[in-house]
């Protein structure tokens, strides 16, 4: 069966599958994981804020963000965002906002919702006498939250963080819905311009597991460090 297998279509194709889909893949990434542990750990706040109202908003959208395929999603706001521009400046028509803008928002206001419950459940792993001790001290609630309770959450659910973000990484490939140069676009891309259907799908499988594998292994060498006691209390 390999004898078969045109291996040189890989090296001929791989500077650009690292400099541009790859490189792609990784930065979508990175950028929406950083703002889906941002507006993440606003939406967690504010849940565990004591506001009813303001509590029940946030459990309706990440409620209705987990009730959603992702793909449908970015399809929704592909289409929206450009109405929702035109709206908010008042132009005449739809302002295009681009399909990376586009995904970029879609992967982290998706994320969010993910992001929001793993760092609720890592504030609430926080024994509430520290709290207490906070405010017998003349902080107020936020800064309590912000420089006691926050700091010793994140330590603590790093390792289910990471993970989400490895499932994220695997979730970049259905941007390809909107024609983006993903890692997986690209590889199809070219697998279907040399007909070599095999031999590219089979690469991009292996460098998807290689890559996850890894960071996998990361999040496992966090967890002992953090000792289970400390990983082990928090949970999505």
């Amino acid at each position: 069966m390999f004898d078969k297998f045109d291996f040189d279509v890989i090296l001929r194709a791989l500077p650009y599958l690292l400099r541009d889909g790859l490189t792609f893949t990784l930065t979508l990434t990175a950028l929406a994981t950083a703002g889906g542990i941002v507006l993440g750990t606003m939406l967690a706040v504010a849940r565990l804020s004591g506001l009813g109202i303001l509590a029940r908003i946030v459990t309706g959208y990440v409620n209705l963000m987990r009730s959603l395929p992702l793909v449908l999603v970015i399809f929704w706001f592909y289409f929206l965002v450009p109405y929702l521009a035109q709206w908010a400046t008042g132009a005449a028509r739809p302002i295009p906002v681009g399909a990376f803008a586009s995904a970029l928002i879609t992967f982290t206001l998706f994320e969010a919702a993910y992001f929001s419950e793993i760092i609720r459940a890592g504030i609430q792993s926080i024994p509430i006498g520290q709290q207490d001790a906070g405010l017998a001290l003349g902080l107020r609630k936020l800064q309590v939250m912000a420089k006691i309770i926050l700091p010793q959450a994140f330590r603590n659910m790093l390792p289910v963080l990471l993970t989400q973000t490895i499932v994220l990484f695997q979730d970049t490939s259905l941007v390809y819905v909107v024609s983006l140069p993903d890692f997986l676009g690209v590889t199809s891309q070219i697998a279907q311009r040399d007909g070599r259907l095999v031999e590219m799908y089979l690469f991009a499988a292996l460098v998807y597991f290689a890559i996850s594998f890894l960071a996998s292994r990361g999040v496992r060498v966090l967890q002992r460090r953090a000792g289970a006691g400390g990983a082990g209390g928090v949970s999505a």
